[in-house]
């Protein structure tokens, strides 16, 4: 005779079965520990132990943060250990740009109903992301919530904790004028952007994530979900006294991001002429209507971190960076200008 289902369940929050699958990725989330992780997964908080050999005064540095409707393209494509990936590589660039080393990291995923394959897809991507960045997948919160969500649809966000040694946080004071811009090439949209690019790219051009655009030998749903990139590890290369100023190109594009680093005395001038703008970029403009300024302000345009040297160390920095020159700091007021 069939067990009954439990009335929770029938409701829509299985507790039996997150049980099991939190069960089912502990070997997942164990790859991501190191020694300095305590205690066992599952318990009411995570336990994290770290010495910080090497640095006279460890400052702790946190950042949260979500994937926004790029989830959307992850259910149509019904691919998620992407944006998994996505979460964590956004994070640790966040704090990087404060000179940091990611420490920990804590996911939370809110859905309809737990689907079982979904959900392991996402920790596989947390996962190996958090071991790629030398991070630990410290713990995590999983809601099951009918009623909050659409049926198949769930939300994504993630805290991380790392630390830096004070006298080498990052913070843009030193910048001033004569020093030199540099560009990391980013791996499209990252994880910004996506809502007016849905709208082009699925309402107004009527494409589906299945069709492929002009000339490319992978889909638009394909194009969409490449990965954020992690640029902590290539930053660590980089000696910390060379680098005055470092800017996370996400929300807001090269418009809004500089001036959050650059001095009130001091103008960004970013020669937008001195970098290839990704073709997925260009459609997005062209079919979309959307004005210059306003893309540079929604879209990262294939520059997804800025890295601001002294003249001096600009040739060795953009070695070590494959980096361009993409402008230069003036004297004016705090501002982003365009050239």
């Amino acid at each position: 005779m069939t067990a009954r289902k439990k009335a929770y369940a029938r409701a829509g929050v299985d507790v039996d079965l997150s049980n099991r699958l939190k069960r089912q990725i502990q070997s997942l989330v164990k790859k991501t520990h190191g020694p300095q992780v305590l205690g066992k997964i599952g318990g009411f908080g995570g336990l994290f132990r770290d010495n910080f050999s090497g640095m006279r005064e460890p400052v702790l540095v946190s950042s949260i943060d979500g994937v926004g409707t790029k989830l959307k393209i992850a259910f149509a494509m019904n691919k998620h250990d992407t944006v998994g990936a996505d979460l964590v590589n956004h994070c640790v660039n966040d704090i990087a740009v404060l000179g940091a080393r990611p420490l920990f990291f804590l996911d939370y995923i809110g859905c309809e109903r737990l689907e079982p394959n979904v959900f392991r897809q996402l920790v596989r991507g947390l996962s190996r992301a958090c071991r790629s960045a030398g991070c630990a997948l410290l713990g995590g919160e999983t809601a099951q919530l009918p009623g909050m969500y659409r049926k198949g649809e769930y939300d994504l966000a993630g805290c991380i904790v790392g630390v830096v040694d004070r006298t080498k946080i990052i913070d843009g004071s030193k910048i001033q004028p004569g020093d030199v811009i540099l560009g990391l090439a980013s791996n499209g949209l990252h994880t910004n952007g996506y809502s007016l690019a849905r709208k082009i790219f699925f309402e107004k051009m009527r494409l589906t994530v299945n069709s492929r655009l002009s000339g490319s030998k992978i889909t638009v749903g394909e194009e969409l979900l490449r990965v954020h990139k992690n640029y902590q590890p290539l930053l660590a290369k980089v000696p910390t006294r060379m680098i005055k100023g470092l800017a996370h190109i996400t929300g807001g594009g090269l418009i809004d991001n500089l001036p959050r680093i650059v001095p009130p005395n001091c103008d960004a001038i970013i020669e937008t002429k001195s970098w290839k703008v990704p073709r997925i970029f260009q459609i997005l403009q062209q079919n979309g209507n959307v004005d210059a300024q306003e893309m540079y302000q929604v879209f990262n345009m294939g520059i997804g971190m800025v890295v601001i040297v002294a003249r001096q160390d600009a040739q060795r920095a953009k070695s070590i960076l494959s980096a361009k020159r993409i402008g230069r700091i003036e004297r004016g007021r705090g501002k982003a200008v365009l050239l």
